[in-house]
């Protein structure tokens, strides 16, 4: 159709709202190309630059942390090296996307006015995201006095403040998402589909050919009858040379693990240690100090519902006594017991609200507490606690007068959850948790089930220290013995060690099969040059490793001596279509019919119905383009010359076609095609950003 040429050559001009989602949901950005190398040029200081932006360290990382502490209140709990080199992955993207939209925004022109941005708050169709942040949870409508309470505090206490810089971000953001919207129409804008193309694509999908084929298979020829030569390679290989385009430098490696998992020994220490906790925990009397001490998971004693707890334990704790030990149980890689301390019926969630201080800019624990006091006999009294909030809270409830919502057990830290579920509808508390001192109103209690108490220890089986030593012997003595590429196979060879492959590893990448946390190790790998060994055994979590640089491919079309062994099967598959079309061309010599063709080459006539061209499959032979492609370029009952196809060899022969009705009416197809074009823009289009923009990658350096 012409169109995505159109909107590779108009780059500069279109922009795609894909590319706003991606800032705000960055978890889903596509990996981005890698531009360093194993050699590190300009500020040391800098991660790296994009379209001759610098981006520092200090910016990226305060980014870093940002997103890691969303991805933290997403998921729940720390984040493990994984997830954290994810998290990194996604911020490169994210700040590529920001600098790459921000350039084009100040090229064109395009603005966000002061009116606009008014209208988008205080408008009657304000943003999706002012909806949000200020609608009314009883009815989903925007509460208009609420955006007026925050503009209020934000004008109070200043720009510079907590609340004014949320307030400017939040403004940045949805002044950020128009411009998305108003690239969003360029696009839709400039791409469009012809009537001609409307028909074209209806014939494609239900135009029907009917044919008979003969093929010779590929398998037929014994690979090793097939001799292959440097012009069958390098033919082949300039045929398809933008194929071998690598968009980021990659690295390979082999490497073998010398594993210190726990020993049969470790486990039963662990168990012995656990049943003697148990013991111990059954006549503790301070439950609370003992989990502290003694468990590798200081999980706080607080009241769970059913389900809340490890599936080994739950059941069991719920049936259980006050009083009654349940367990040692194995799960998770731990050793588990639990003391049940109380069980009781309690509210399933609680709606309530609160006013936060913080001690450090009151004078101390003591004053913030005395200060909410004094707040809270103004509220008995019958000041509003939402004005009270508004005036005093630190926390971001403020602007909703404090309301936090409805929540269940576990939303909370304990000290909050204890206030919320052991109370009736309309009590108020002063409690003191990590976050300052809290006033909390008891709004509303929903449902009642029962809850229990359990003082939980756990030992994680690990491995000791002796496990770990014969492990890194191990692999410290072969590494003594593999002083180059030579010595490491042959030495792993002679002690039958199993060699793992680690291929197109990008400088970025969070993970390789089969090792714990391995970022340290893909350092070593941009640094090494083809045919390094590890100068030190890596130690991985409970891995011992040592690997050996096999393979280079710089960022570029990688040269033929790089894609050698990876083009062998499809250069040695075309020698033999070489071969099979010359077995067809002597059965074509004198054939009027594919009868006549499949009886000299002792094949059977395959039929093929209703094959449509837009789907190009040949029932039970797969994806065959070149053949779909010649039946619908070819004259009924006339033979067909050999074709190349994906397995093998063809001769194909057509019985008929079945034609359509005409599309007389072209706008429902124009429609769906310009639907899908529109997609295909905007999956490819900042792809096309990136690549006309020179971007260098250092992050290596720092993460």
């Amino acid at each position: 159709m012409g169109i995505m040429g159109f909107l590779r050559n108009r780059a500069g001009v279109i922009l795609i709202a894909a590319i706003g989602f991606a800032l705000f949901a960055f978890l889903l950005g596509d990996a981005v190309q890698m531009g360093g190398g194993s050699t590190w040029g300009g500020n040391p200081n800098e991660v790296g630059e994009v379209a001759g932006e610098a981006v520092t360290y200090e910016e990226f990382k305060a980014k870093v942390d940002q997103n890691e502490a969303n991805f933290r209140q997403q998921m729940g709990g720390e984040l493990n090296p994984q997830m954290s080199a994810y998290v990194v992955e996604n911020t490169w993207n994210q700040t590529i996307s920001e600098i790459l939209v921000d350039k084009e925004v100040e090229r064109l022109g395009l603005q966000v006015s002061k009116t606009e941005l008014n209208d988008m708050i205080h408008g009657s169709n304000p943003h999706a995201q002012v909806v949000q942040a200020f609608a009314d949870p009883a009815t989903g409508q925007i509460n208009r006095s609420q955006i007026a309470s925050f503009m209020d505090n934000v004008k109070m206490q200043g720009p510079n403040s907590d609340i004014g810089k949320q307030w400017g971000n939040f403004l940045t953001s949805i002044r950020r998402d128009r411009l998305f919207q108003k690239y969003n129409n360029l696009v839709k804008n400039s791409v469009y589909v012809t009537s001609l193309e409307a028909r074209e694509d209806y014939s494609q999908r239900n135009k029907t050919a009917n044919f008979s084929y003969v093929n010779l298979d590929y398998a037929s020829i014994p690979d090793n009858k097939v001799t292959l030569t440097d012009g069958d390679y390098s033919d082949y290989y300039n045929e398809n040379k933008k194929r071998f385009r690598n968009r980021e430098e990659t690295r390979a490696f082999d490497y073998i693990v010398f594993d210190a998992n726990p020993s049969k020994a470790d486990s039963a220490a662990v168990r012995a240690a656990i049943n003697k906790i148990a013991a111990d925990l059954r006549t503790t009397t301070n439950d609370s100090l003992f989990v502290a001490i003694n468990a590798d998971t200081k999980t706080p004693l607080t009241y769970v519902k059913k389900g809340q707890l490890d599936p080994a334990l739950d059941s069991a704790v719920f049936n259980a006594a006050p009083g009654s030990i349940v367990g040692p149980v194995f799960t998770g890689g731990a050793f588990k017991v639990a003391k049940v301390l109380d069980a009781k019926i309690s509210p399933d969630s609680v709606k309530a609200s609160h006013i936060l201080l913080n001690p450090a800019t009151e004078g101390g624990l003591d004053k913030a507490r005395a200060k909410a006091d004094s707040i809270l006999a103004l509220i008995r009294k019958g000041t509003s606690f939402a004005e009270m909030a508004a005036k005093f809270s630190i926390d971001p409830s403020k602007s909703q007068g404090g309301d936090l919502g409805t929540f269940g057990r576990g939303a909370m830290v304990p000290a909050f959850e204890e206030a919320a579920f052991n109370g009736k509808t309309g009590d108020l508390k002063v409690v003191t948790s990590q976050f300052g001192v809290h006033i909390v109103r008891i709004d509303k209690q929903v449902g009642a089930s029962k809850v229990v108490k359990a003082a939980i220890v756990d030992k994680n089986v690990r491995s000791s220290s002796e496990t770990l030593q014969q492990a890194y012997r191990q692999a410290s003595e072969f590494l003594g013995a593999a002083d180059d590429a030579k010595d490491f196979d042959k030495k792993a060879a002679g002690s039958k060690l199993a060699v793992q492959k680690a291929e197109n590893v990008s400088a970025s990448q969070p993970s390789i099969q089969g090792l714990e946390n391995p970022r340290e190790l893909v350092r070593w790998a941009f640094e090494a040059e083809e045919g390094d060994v590890t100068d030190k055994v890596y130690e991985l979590g409970n891995q011992y490793v040592v690997a050996k640089m096999t393979d280079i491919r710089e960022k570029g079309i990688l040269p033929l001596e790089k894609v050698k062994k990876d083009i062998e099967p499809m250069v040695r598959n075309r020698v033999k279509a070489k071969m099979l079309t010359e077995q067809m061309e002597k059965a074509l010599n004198g054939s009027s019919s594919i009868s006549q063709v499949a009886q000299k080459l002792k094949k059977p006539v395959q039929p093929a119905q209703n094959i449509v061209f837009a789907n190009p499959i040949i029932p039970g032979g797969g994806q065959e383009n070149k053949v779909i492609g010649t039946v619908f370029g070819s004259q009924v009952n006339k033979l067909s010359k050999p074709i190349e196809g994906e397995s093998g060899v063809y001769v194909v022969q057509v019985n008929g076609f079945s034609t359509p009705a005409p599309l007389t009416n072209t706008f429902k197809q124009k429609e769906q095609i310009l639907q899908s074009v529109s997609q295909r823009a905007q999956s490819q289009f900042f792809e096309i950003l990136k690549d006309k923009a020179e971007i260098k990658d250092n992050r290596l350096r720092f993460f």
